[in-house]
């Protein structure tokens, strides 16, 4: 008998240890925790040798996707992971840095989208976010427009950064919807993994049995190259190597844990990367530097993770949470190099980033990079923790089959019970795209399906084995004949081009992207750069107000006392108007100026047209004007103001030279008491 009651036992606690997730009684814990910039190489369990301890952990006692997809940058990778749908359908086919002047590239997490907070609230979570948002475009950041930060987005509590990138030591944070500089002895990383570990405490003390969910987004390691001394020398010696070596060595690794079969040859060494062994030795040396600062960025949030876990441990609830680590998009070959001081010392006042040569080495064993969608540039680890949920035999093993970020969303609804809406706040909602990869937390293979990207023109399509993928260069347009096709069950490298092989296949799933393309609005394609994009966008005047004071900038003479602000009693026309109210004036006519800077071209010719009206009569300046020391003016009229809203319109002569250039409203003609309120500046080219 007691033999009986003991095999019935052991087969009962084997059958909790597989059962499916969808059959757990109680809702888990979700923590969503994602490094930005890092490599699919860079961490132990993925290959690498930077000291991973407690990441690595949570592989050893977890399951690991050898291939899971993002979507090739920041902005559009976290607007996917947050919604469940793709990024231009969430209003981030691009970036924040800009609204393009379509729906699918408005740089704005949109309201036809919902985050997994705001779904897992429904389903009666605790909701916390610490780090990087980036979902809110720039320009509404600046006007401190706070309809589209996480607070507003169903965390219950926020702490982070809301723009996309940040000094380490001197950032300027948000904490709910509270702005604010960094305190002395700040580190960002640090700050990030701590804020976590209170956050959990403080939910566990208020609310034992509800659960929560906390999405901890680090910059680590995204540029700056910026760490604390101590974990730096850590890595002192590490990279005197060189990639070269360094490269063979993660792959050896790679192979050796199976992410990779025998036998296999890795993409060779970027063309633009030279031969480490061709560097002097002062280059080798400084280039160590470089690697161990990035790889000290990566210790240290492996330290913050440490503390996490040790956190959920104490309160008893490691083993009913879901973690999942995951990184924004593939390694960061960007050049940057900004700060006040050219050493490599990590310190503040530097602002390097790691370049080509070490991305090079962090994308092992793959080509390409961020902003690509060759395997480089898209793959991620993805290292899943659930002792509570998933199988103990599946412990350390890699998940048999792909899947993609817009899938964790899906999960989340999963495990949670939650429903993910039709509507919500007033709003018709996409359906989802993700698919849950709950059946990976008992061993069953994924059968994922087609997933598409788009970024910049470069274009991917995954569907079963086949992957069709095409980069395009900056500023040149997209050419079909570019187009490759790798088979990645065979070829997970793609070293092998099967376009020529498999024309038909090649044309089918091409055609079959374009379809996908039209229903997400990804056309037009723009190959735009970085900052020509910005441009285009300063050329789009916030001349109504709506984002208050975001994209004009206020200078003021020290001696002048006057309040620049948004007035939201419909003075003139709109819902806002600039409200300017000198109190102590200058004697300078300049003293007190809202600037709109912009680039123009030799040759161009603009109208500024605008609306204002004042508590009494008076004066103030418009000018178009190049920035700098000159301040050559285009445009240099007086605008008479009236008690009245009066309008004026100013057309300007031609650009003498490409250059800055900045419409300035000037304000230093107002004397004390004098209140002047302006709306629909216009601002257009002739």
């Amino acid at each position: 008998m007691k033999i009986a009651i003991q095999i019935m036992s052991c087969l009962f606690l084997w059958a909790l240890s597989t059962t499916p997730v969808t059959a757990q009684k109680k809702q888990p814990n979700i923590i969503l925790i994602m490094a930005d910039d890092m490599g699919y190489s860079d961490i132990g369990s993925y290959g690498g040798e930077i000291k991973t301890p407690h990441i690595d952990g949570l592989a050893a006692t977890g399951i690991r996707f050898k291939q899971f997809y993002n979507a090739a940058r920041c902005c559009p990778t976290r607007a996917s992971l947050m919604t469940g749908v793709y990024p231009h359908q969430a209003g981030m086919g691009w970036m924040a840095a800009a609204d393009m002047g379509t729906p699918a590239y408005s740089g704005n997490l949109n309201n036809n989208s919902v985050t997994i907070a705001e779904v897992l609230r429904t389903a009666g979570y605790g909701t916390y976010m610490t780090g990087k948002w980036h979902l809110t475009n720039e320009r509404k950041i600046d006007g401190n427009v706070k309809d589209n930060w996480p607070k507003q987005r169903g965390f219950n509590r926020y702490f982070g950064i809301i723009p996309g990138g940040a000094n380490y030591f001197t950032p300027e944070l948000y904490s709910d919807n509270r702005r604010y500089q960094a305190p002395e002895d700040f580190y960002l990383t640090n700050a990030i993994s701590d804020t976590s570990v209170k956050f959990i405490g403080d939910h566990f003390t208020a609310q034992p049995e509800k659960p929560m969910f906390m999405y901890v987004a680090y910059t680590s390691p995204h540029w700056p190259l910026h760490a604390l001394q101590k974990d730096i020398d850590k890595y002192k010696d590490t990279y005197q190597k060189g990639w070269d070596l360094m490269r063979k060595e993660r792959y050896e690794r790679q192979v050796k844990m199976g992410l990779f079969p025998p036998g296999m040859p890795m993409s060779a060494r970027d063309p633009d990367v030279p031969a480490w062994d061709k560097l002097s030795k002062d280059q080798q040396e400084k280039m160590a530097k470089r690697m161990a600062i990035y790889a000290a960025q990566i210790d240290i949030m492996d330290q913050g993770i440490g503390r996490i876990i040790a956190k959920l441990k104490a309160e008893d609830q490691l083993d009913n949470t879901l973690i999942f680590f995951l990184s924004d998009n593939g390694a960061c070959a960007e050049f940057i190099s900004s700060g006040a001081s050219k050493e490599l010392t990590g310190e503040a006042d530097t602002f390097e980033s790691y370049r080509i040569n070490w991305a090079n080495l962090s994308s092992t064993p793959f080509k390409e990079y961020k902003h690509y969608t060759f395997e480089g540039g898209i793959e991620t680890p993805l290292i899943v923790h659930w002792p509570a949920g998933i199988s103990q035999q599946l412990n350390n093993s890699f998940v048999k089959g792909y899947g993609n970020l817009s899938d964790i969303m899906a999960t989340c609804v999963d495990v949670a019970r939650a429903s993910y809406p039709a509507t919500f706040n007033g709003h018709q909602i996409i359906p989802l795209e993700g698919k849950s990869i709950s059946a990976a937390f008992t061993g069953k293979p994924m059968e994922r399906g087609k997933i598409f990207w788009e970024h910049e023109a470069n274009i991917a399509f995954r569907d079963g084995k086949w992957k069709l993928v095409a980069s395009t260069p900056e500023n040149a347009e997209f050419d079909p004949n570019t187009l490759r096709l790798y088979d990645l069950d065979a070829d997970p490298i793609e070293m092998n081009d099967c376009s020529k092989a498999e024309p038909e296949r090649l044309k089918a799933m091409y055609a079959e992207w374009q379809q996908w393309g039209k229903r997400v609005d990804v056309f037009p394609l723009s190959t735009k750069g970085y900052g020509a994009r910005i441009q285009e966008h300063k050329r789009v005047i916030n001349g109504s107000f709506d984002d208050l004071l975001g994209g004009w900038k206020l200078n003021k003479d020290t001696h002048a006392e006057a309040l620049a602000e948004i007035d939201t009693t419909g003075r003139i026309s709109g819902k806002n108007a600039l409200k300017v109210n000198m109190i102590k004036p200058t004697e300078r006519p300049n003293g007190v100026m809202l600037a709109w800077p912009f680039q123009a071209k030799k040759g161009e010719k603009f109208n500024i047209g605008l609306k204002a009206r004042g508590n009494q009569k008076s004066t103030i300046l418009v000018r178009l004007e190049k920035a700098g020391g000159d301040f050559h003016k285009v445009i240099d009229q007086e605008f008479l103001v009236d008690t009245q809203t009066g309008s004026g319109n100013f057309s300007s002569v031609e650009i003498p030279a490409d250059g800055n250039y900045r419409i300035g409203l000037y304000f230093g003609k107002l004397e004390a008491g004098n209140v002047v309120w302006v709306d629909d500046v216009t601002f257009n080219t002739l």
